[in-house]
């Protein structure tokens, strides 16, 4: 697989210093994509699914208070918060209605809001969040994470930064959501999750984007959405069953869904061959560009 050229910028919006990625297409150029990211991640997440986007330009900004970006001074870290400070973001950037975009997990929330307020030509959605995750299978893990988020809140920042960013946190998380028996992937997933899980802002950030993306769900706005859409789930996603993925399937005006086995939430890190293929496949057919184009 070729290097490609990554370009980061450095954008000042809404008191965030916000620090985006882009990963320049390799010829033939077939589009760009604007990539939101999920929760607790940054750019890296979808590392693996650009690398694949061979063909594609690829711009993924790190989420105010994630990553190298800094905390918004001016508005909550919710899903309205970061829909409009990438709507700006994209007002900046120049990027017209012939740009695709692209949301993962709690990104596809935010992505579905964003789809309704600024033209595109395609929404993409890897793992949509399709149901509560209060309501979901693990209502109750959410109810303990919840807690958890909480009680470190309130604790001395000596005690609670610790707590947050520790490696027994995000390899229990790892664990609990990986589901290749693949050692090599197992131990991709579980380095990724120790790198890049503790780069978030400050606690109160933290708890502010956590309330957000375990109270809406792409549903909330998908009635509003007539883009061709994508979706691209896991058959054993415990945020999002099939059963589930196909009512939110339902609810769009003009979507596909893509359900791919032995994998749960993390098609982003297990299945990113598998998700990028289906991804320029389905991007070719709006198109109607030959295969060997």
């Amino acid at each position: 697989m070729l290097q490609r050229e990554q370009l980061v910028s450095t954008h000042r919006l809404h008191g965030a210093e916000l620090r985006v990625f882009t990963t320049v297409a390799q010829e033939p150029a077939r589009g760009v994509i604007f990539a939101v990211h999920g929760f607790r991640g940054d750019h890296h997440g979808l590392a693996r699914i650009v690398d694949h986007l061979e063909n594609y330009t690829v711009i993924v900004p790190d989420l105010p208070g994630f990553g190298a970006s800094t905390s918004m001074a001016s508005m909550e870290h919710d899903v309205d918060g970061y829909a409009q400070l990438l709507d700006a973001l994209a007002d900046e950037l120049k990027l017209d209605a012939s740009i695709h975009l692209l949301g993962h997990s709690f990104g596809s929330i935010v992505a579905a809001k964003l789809a309704t307020v600024r033209p595109f030509a395609s929404l993409l959605l890897l793992n949509p969040i399709s149901e509560p995750a209060l309501d979901s299978s693990q209502a109750l893990l959410a109810k303990i994470t919840s807690a958890y988020y909480a009680a470190c809140a309130k604790l001395p920042a000596s005690i609670a930064e610790p707590l947050l960013r520790s490696s027994l946190f995000s390899d229990a998380m790892s664990f609990v959501m990986t589901k290749s028996k693949d050692p090599q992937i197992r131990r991709y997933v579980r380095e990724q999750h120790r790198w890049y899980f503790g780069g978030f802002h400050s606690r109160s950030t933290l708890a502010q984007a956590y309330r957000a993306s375990i109270s809406s769900t792409v549903g909330h706005y998908s009635p509003g959405i007539t883009l061709p859409t994508l979706m691209i789930g896991g058959m054993q996603d415990e945020l999002g069953t099939p059963q589930t993925q196909e009512a939110l399937r339902q609810s769009f005006a003009r979507a596909q869904l893509v359900m791919l086995e032995q994998v749960g939430h993390l098609i982003h890190y297990e299945k990113a061959p598998e998700t990028a293929r289906e991804i320029d496949a389905f991007l070719r057919s709006l198109r109607s560009l030959p295969s060997g184009s």
